[in-house]
């Protein structure tokens, strides 16, 4: 797989590096361009936290399209350094916090403020991203009042899932990736 590029905004047409080894699963550009295709101009100002970073390229299209603040996570120190590495070479670090942390823990803990989008695409086939989305619904204030959580898996590990705080209300597939989309469930 080629390196992710930049696809839109400031930094458009960059490549960014790619973590060494096979601990990553890149999102695809065609993945990732249906996303900010279906975000929009919403992204312009907003906030997103990536609680598995890999090499940060969610989180740096979002900067480089306009969002105010990303909070890029992974527990491995090589994407910690792609993800470093790669904010320094679009210029995008400004505005971006990178945390070398486990997600539950980092969950866990009270938020340093609501996000309007919370990006998960951890491990596949491991669960992690129903475990994830738990912890998440345990600890709601992460997201804001009318933010959204995307979540990327296979479409082999879907389930649908029951949340005190959560709900599910759009999936998009793409081939062999498909798109989870939550709200906070209304009162």
């Amino acid at each position: 797989m080629s390196n992710p590029r930049i696809i839109s905004g400031k930094a458009k047409g960059m490549r960014l590096q790619g973590v060494p080894g096979n601990i990553t699963r890149p999102i695809t550009d065609r993945v990732k361009e249906a996303l900010f295709n279906i975000i929009g101009s919403d992204i312009e100002n907003a906030s997103l936290l990536d609680l598995f970073a890999g090499t940060g390229s969610v989180g740096i299209e979002a900067l480089s399209r306009g969002a105010s603040f990303v909070h890029l996570n992974d527990i491995h120190r090589l994407a910690i350094t792609t993800i470093r590495a790669n904010l320094e070479h679009t210029r995008l670090k400004e505005n971006a916090k990178v945390t070398q942390q486990d997600a539950f823990t980092l969950l866990s803990t009270k938020p340093h403020q609501p996000f309007d989008y919370i990006f998960i695409a951890p491990p596949q086939y491991k669960n992690l991203w129903k475990e994830i989305l738990l912890k998440l619904d345990q600890n709601i204030n992460w997201l804001a009042d009318d933010g959204w959580v995307i979540v990327q898996i296979d479409p082999v590990e879907y389930e649908n899932l029951i949340f005190n705080h959560l709900t599910e209300f759009e999936q998009r597939r793409y081939g062999s990736t498909l798109l989870l989309f939550f709200e906070k469930r209304k009162p």
